[in-house]
């Protein structure tokens, strides 16, 4: 049997610090028999040095392009825009299953190439539920980055930072605010919980239960809300344009953890594009103010804890990289989404 070939590529966007297999899992995974060839990357928060010390094969950024054709392409972000043709297997959050602004034309390069997408959004369990995930460390920081701006804290550009550094910040920015946070059952959600609890702030909490039948005057109560529910059908608005012009609106910051812009099942279509760690927060309103802050890699700001729990978990699936159980799923909604390249269904990001 052929050794499993995996190809962690170098990701093209300027702000991913993150991995998702770490050192120490890529030394597990060669003493298992895998084949781990790793770019060279020098904003990975691990070194290259780290990979080559524990048996790994390295390879010049971008080389990918050329691995040989059985080799299994592992990454986070986006692809880069070339080549056209993709002929390899690529494990990534790929965004292009519910119609999202460049599905189609990702969609269409696996097709002329002959590749395939695994999609790390629907490696799921027999019941639905994601295996893998980056939701616990983009709720925590979306809820940081929500408090420190309503406070006047939050400086731009952003960059990446540790933990103790983050919630001595938080620490700084204790006082009275009140807070909401939507999906707070969710992985995101109790990272979002954790993160204000921080800075002393003990949020009302809303899930199911609570959005069934939305309570608008009492979400626009609230000065701080923080959106984590990931949908996987249409549902009402969490929020209108209409709520935003209310004059009796108190809430002044939106944090959206899902940044499901563009999406028909975007829970929060009071915007149009994410913003970033150069321009982190937006103003929708003037009066009365409302910031928006809907950064769609929030994990990368913490990318030794994201990266390490994140590797964690996909690891022992890597490690049973096969055909059926959650890679089949995977498989299954690609070749799906090819048929029918706009699916109009599917789960919110949160990579």
């Amino acid at each position: 049997m052929t050794a499993l070939h995996l190809w962690l590529r170098h990701e093209s966007r300027t702000t991913e610090r993150r991995t998702p297999i770490v050192p120490s899992d890529a030394r597990r995974l060669i003493e298992s028999g895998v084949v781990l060839t790793v770019e060279d990357s020098p904003q990975r928060v691990f070194s290259t040095d780290a990979y080559e010390a524990v048996g790994c094969r390295i390879a010049e950024p971008g080389s990918w392009v050329t691995a040989p054709p059985d080799a299994v392409v592992v990454g986070l972000k986006e692809l880069p825009d070339e080549p056209a043709a993709l002929t390899h297997r690529h494990i990534f959050f790929g965004h292009a299953y519910k119609g999202q602004p460049g599905a189609e034309t990702l969609l269409r390069r696996f097709r002329a190439g002959g590749g395939a997408l695994l999609d790390l959004e629907y490696l799921v369990d027999d019941d639905g539920r994601r295996l893998v995930a980056f939701g616990y460390w983009a709720g925590y920081l979306g809820a940081a980055l929500a408090l420190l701006h309503h406070h006047g804290r939050l400086t731009a550009p952003l960059r990446p930072t540790s933990k103790e550094e983050l919630d001595e910040q938080l620490r700084a920015a204790a006082g009275e605010v009140r807070a909401l946070v939507i999906g707070a059952l969710g992985r995101s959600g109790r990272g979002a919980r954790v993160a204000l609890g921080v800075a002393g702030v003990d949020p009302t909490c809303w899930d199911l239960a609570e959005t069934r039948e939305l309570d608008r005057p009492a979400l626009l109560a609230h000065e701080l809300m923080v959106n984590t529910v990931l949908t996987t059908r249409p549902a009402p608005p969490f929020l209108t344009d209409k709520d935003l012009d209310d004059p009796d609106r108190r809430l002044r910051t939106l944090c959206d953890v899902t940044a499901d812009v563009g999406s028909p099942l975007n829970l929060l279509p009071v915007y149009d594009t994410p913003t970033d760690w150069e321009h982190p927060a937006r103003r929708l309103r003037e009066e009365p103010v409302l910031d928006l802050i809907a950064i769609d890699n929030l994990p990368s700001l913490l990318p030794l804890e994201a990266s390490t729990d994140f590797s964690a978990a996909l690891t022992p699936l890597l490690l049973d990289f096969e055909v059926g159980g959650a890679w089949g799923r995977c498989r299954e909604r690609f070749d799906a989404a090819v048929r029918q390249p706009v699916a109009g269904e599917g789960e919110s990001s949160d990579g």
